[in-house]
């Protein structure tokens, strides 16, 4: 097995971390700003909301987080 992969922040494909992010601005197109101006894509999550916590990989939101 290797290492980190039962750390639901770890991607076990290329050893990047995933990092949680607030929306700050939902947009069009499956897209949201979030902290740190950085565009997301949301459509593996759904809609999301302003306010809406995230946890981001490679610009992809891949779930949400409890608030």
């Amino acid at each position: 097995m290797t290492a980190g992969c039962d750390d639901p922040h770890h991607c076990t494909t290329c050893s990047d971390e995933a990092v949680p992010l607030r929306v700050l601005e939902a947009r069009a197109g499956e897209i949201a700003l979030c902290e740190g101006d950085v565009e997301v894509m949301t459509e593996l999550v759904g809609p999301v909301a302003d306010g809406d916590r995230l946890l981001v990989h490679a610009g992809v939101a891949l779930r949400r987080l409890d608030p």
